[in-house]
């Protein structure tokens, strides 16, 4: 996958680490321009974006909170006032909740579904208006296992990632005139700085490594490929699907 992406211009939300950063340094490879979004981890973001301009692309970041309209709007305006264009948006941020059912309330409830599946929403609707040109545009989402397994303490996230899996469904119907592919890429259990906030992180990575038939945890560089697949012309017949890349976990 040399260069296929070579004149694209992508943005990547939350792509300042883990499986973002793993996505936006495999656009580059491929010769894409990449925006990268963050909004606590800025020094993070600077380094990313050195990494990626050493690559020979032009990169930016953008802060951005993704749970927040009016942010939203800006980064918007941001990527059309740098690239004119975009081609390519990664929905990855996220954040929520690690609570029993019984234990969250309607913030948490609204809080992860504004970073989340609301983020999903606002983004594709801007993103879809910079991807005007003739060939169109890739969407895709990166969610979970959680909306069809069942996670301790983690509800209220895989919620919010079901509703980020319709919605890639119904924009991959609407947005199909407009020649846009919209996907979604479900991970196992990808050891990121984000697993490790989770209150059962060790009994979590012993539980995969013995019940994925690869003997491992996932990576962020296991998402990146598939992702950037999505991304190529080649996968233009591939049109509101989740790709579930876990090691086989799901299947036992």
């Amino acid at each position: 996958m040399a260069m296929e992406l070579k004149g694209k211009c992508a943005l990547v939300t939350g792509g300042t680490k883990g499986i973002g950063r793993a996505i936006a340094l495999k656009l580059a490879d491929m010769g894409a321009n990449v925006a990268i979004n963050y909004f606590k981890s800025r020094d993070a973001a600077a380094r990313t974006v050195k990494e990626l301009e050493a690559k020979k692309v032009k990169a930016i970041a953008v802060r951005a909170n993704v749970g927040n309209t009016e942010h939203i709007d800006k980064m918007f305006k941001v990527i059309g006032d740098s690239f004119g264009k975009l081609d390519i948006f990664i929905n990855n941020a996220a954040a929520g909740t690690l609570k029993p059912v019984l234990a969250f309330n309607t913030d948490d409830w609204q809080k992860t579904m504004d970073i989340n599946a609301r983020a999903l929403l606002l983004c594709a609707q801007k993103a879809a208006n910079l991807m005007t040109n003739s060939k169109g545009g890739k969407i895709v989402s990166i969610t979970s296992l959680g909306p069809t397994r069942y996670i301790p303490d983690y509800a209220l996230v895989g919620a919010a990632k079901a509703a980020i899996e319709t919605l890639t469904r119904y924009l991959a119907v609407e947005l199909s005139s407009r020649n846009i592919n919209v996907n979604a890429v479900a991970g196992g259990v990808i050891d990121t700085e984000s697993l490790q906030m989770f209150p059962k992180y060790k009994e979590m990575i012993d539980y995969a490594k013995k019940f994925t038939p690869i003997r491992r945890v996932g990576q962020p560089e296991d998402i990146a490929p598939v992702v950037a697949f999505l991304c190529m012309d080649e996968a233009k017949w591939i049109q509101g699907q989740v790709i579930i890349v876990d090691g086989g976990y799901s299947l036992v």
